[in-house]
């Protein structure tokens, strides 16, 4: 069962309750054993979800998910948002890594659920007004145990959105689409560092396969104080996540070392979308085999568990990547399983992780297919590749009386140029040009 939580000293979480109301159908019921006011009276059932009512603010509802007929499988707050960003729907976590100025108890998280938050961001994107932002913002606010895990869900920033029927009925159509969603997935993170608003982690959890629960965000890390002092807080943020890996946004290395010592393994983001829908267990091996992904290896497109490491033929690799960067670059990702890369992952050099022999000759060709666009002949032998063409020659041009300078470029470029009263063309200072390229 699916708990959602309005509150009556909310008004946009009342608005968005009469959106729930309004967008379904529901069985409206009665709760005797409880007060009115503690989500007891009338109540409403629909399918897997129960809407309950409180007098309290959400932050003061601590294990609120008693209030609800059935164990929940997570608690839905949903709630205004008060800030200077303008219309925003958003979603969070509730915790403290420090002190509790608001609600909860101190250096205490809430159990997130990163697959249900993942799943309603995915939906107010979907629904919300052209005039509304969508993103995850960092933990803070309790509660910090809300008896199940739990998300905030939420209409900002101000007056006018909070009264805003179509930014109430984005919210309420986004919780309703969190039917059938699951708790947590295989793939989740712990962000710390970076903003209130968490732009990174709003990326990974729009753009990836993998799911956010708690952010640490650097005024909650101020808050905490030394990381080596707050292992305990640390390791509940992984507790409460689900999850292994961390993300760590901007320079926070005392904080890395202790995430290390604590045995969870910090990846970047880059990390994260080159894992989207790949084996983890072979990314590893790979890494292994190769170099890690923030040192530039790319997933290929070729899938296969097997694999041979061989060297790139690298002055090949470069000499085609002058003449068409992206053919260069396409060879050979298409043609294999992983490879690395220089230039923040623009050009493929160095090693290279293939799935059988063929691919390697396949690779080759593709690259001497590039050439062919500047290159008069191309040519392949065992052991290398041999382009010809013929070209602007210096010497040749020297020999003629032709001086260094803008008549060295227009020759180059195609175009006579008179030299002591006498016309030199292009073709008087050409030679065949050969180049051998190891392979």
């Amino acid at each position: 069962m699916i708990a959602v939580v309005v509150s009556r000293a909310d008004s946009a979480s009342a608005h968005i309750g009469d959106r729930l109301l309004e967008l379904a159908d529901w069985d409206e019921r009665t709760d005797d054993s409880r007060p009115d006011g503690e989500g007891g009276g009338t109540y409403y059932r629909r399918g897997e979800f129960e809407l309950r009512e409180f007098d309290g603010l959400h932050i003061e509802l601590g294990r609120v998910a008693d209030a609800f007929s059935d164990d929940p499988e997570f608690v839905a707050f949903v709630s205004r948002h008060s800030g200077e960003t303008g219309p925003l729907l958003t979603a969070h976590f509730t915790g403290n890594f420090g002190p509790a100025e608001y609600g909860g108890e101190p250096g205490e998280l809430a159990r997130a659920c990163p697959n249900a938050q993942k799943r309603v961001v995915e939906s107010l994107a979907e629904h919300a007004p052209e005039e509304y932002d969508v993103g995850i913002e960092c933990t803070h606010h309790g509660p910090t145990d809300a008896g199940a895990p739990s998300m905030f869900v939420e209409l900002g920033s101000g007056e006018s959105e909070w009264e805003d029927p179509a930014g109430a009925r984005a919210v309420a159509a986004a919780v309703l689409d969190l039917s059938d969603a699951d708790v947590d997935r295989e793939r989740q993170v712990v962000g710390f560092g970076g903003g209130h608003y968490a732009p990174r982690f709003t990326r990974i959890v729009r753009e990836t396969d993998w799911a956010v629960g708690h952010v640490g965000a650097d005024w909650q890390l101020e808050a905490m104080g030394h990381p080596e002092e707050n292992r305990d807080v640390i390791r509940r943020a992984f507790e409460a996540s689900d999850a292994e890996y961390a993300v760590v946004d901007r320079d926070h290395p005392e904080l890395e070392a202790v995430l290390d010592e604590l045995g969870y393994r910090v990846v970047g983001e880059s990390w994260v979308r080159e894992a989207t829908g790949a084996s983890l267990d072979l990314l590893d091996r790979l890494e292994s085999d190769l170099s890690p992904v923030e040192d530039g290896l790319r997933l290929g497109g070729r899938e296969a568990t097997e694999y041979e490491v061989v060297s790139l033929p690298d002055e090949l690799l470069s000499e085609a990547g002058g003449v068409d960067a992206d053919s260069a670059l396409a060879a050979v990702h298409d043609r294999s399983v992983a490879y690395e890369t220089i230039d923040g992952g623009t050009k493929a050099r160095g090693r290279a992780a293939l799935p059988d022999e063929d691919a390697y000759d396949e690779l080759v060709a593709a690259l001497a297919d590039v050439l062919r666009e500047k290159y008069d002949s191309v040519r392949r032998t065992d052991r290398a590749v041999v382009a010809r063409r013929e070209a602007f020659d210096p010497a040749e041009a020297a020999k003629l009386g032709v001086p260094e300078g803008p008549a060295f470029g227009k020759l180059s470029a195609g175009r006579p140029v008179e030299i002591a009263g006498r016309t030199v063309e292009p073709d008087d200072v050409r030679s065949e040009q050969r180049t051998v390229f190891k392979i």
